[in-house]
């Protein structure tokens, strides 16, 4: 079995907790941690995590939203860390974390009965990475940070049971938004972060046959609203079974698991 729920997706912080369960048990791993310990445990705590069960952490890119929060978790926790080389650099990691397991985009591993494959995109960081997920029979993907709708990226999602993806801002809001003109450059930019319009591309793009779940992430507070993400992925050609949903700054997500309705 594989599920997963959201701890919180946002600028101000961000986690999912992933869980593959086989004859022999399950493993547990956190992608991405951008809050406080004491948040995150509090986060935890809410979704029904025990701390003990937590096997590791996958760290997409040094962003404080993303890893502010990996290395000091680490220290009071032990768990293990998995980042490329650019990400633990630029985030301090290979420094403050005893345990870091360095990582390559395209190159598969192992945490327990969970398969993990590394995806390189396009986002203005040291060597990012998003992540496939698979218990063996399902397969998920969590892509929260990335600029456009690569080819190279959307390529490697066929057979996806379940999409979180990043539906950042709608492109109206952010121009007329209260943002200096240089971040509204960036956060358009190809290495930026994806528009409603642009996650409609990325999804019209990918083999969605399988599609059970998919969850609108990473939505700015700013230049985003829950219905208008909706709203675009209503756009989108999905199976009627489809579930979307959108993942909250604060509430984050329920459990979901993958391919079940």
């Amino acid at each position: 079995m594989l599920r997963f729920c959201c701890l919180g997706s946002g600028s101000r912080g961000n986690a999912f907790v992933v869980e593959a369960s086989d004859g022999a048990g399950s493993t547990r791993v956190l992608v991405d941690d951008g809050f406080t310990p004491r948040e995150l445990e509090r986060r935890l705590a809410r979704a029904g995590v025990d701390l003990g069960t937590l096997a590791a952490i996958l760290v997409t890119h040094e962003h404080g939203d993303h890893a502010g929060g990996v290395a000091a978790f680490e220290k009071r926790r032990g768990l293990s860390v998995y980042a490329t080389a650019g990400t633990a650099a630029a985030a301090g990691l290979d420094r403050r974390v005893r345990r870091l397991n360095r990582i390559c985009a395209g190159t598969w591993l192992q945490v327990g009965p969970l398969q993990v494959l590394p995806i390189g995109v396009p986002h203005d960081a040291s060597e990012p990475v998003q992540f496939l997920l698979s218990d063996g029979e399902r397969r998920m993907a969590i892509l929260t940070d990335l600029g456009h709708p690569a080819p190279g990226v959307t390529a490697l999602l066929a057979d996806l049971d379940a999409l979180v993806l990043e539906f950042n801002h709608d492109l109206q809001m952010l121009r007329q938004g209260p943002y200096s003109v240089a971040l509204k450059a960036r956060i358009e930019s190809d290495v930026g972060h994806l528009s409603n319009s642009q996650s409609v591309q990325f999804l019209q793009a990918i083999d969605r046959g399988r599609l059970t779940h998919v969850v609108a992430a990473h939505l700015s507070q700013t230049n985003n609203r829950p219905e208008l993400a909706l709203e675009a992925l209503g756009r989108v050609q999905l199976h009627k079974q489809v579930v979307c949903s959108v993942a909250d700054q604060v509430l984050g997500l329920d459990w979901v698991t993958v391919g079940a309705l």
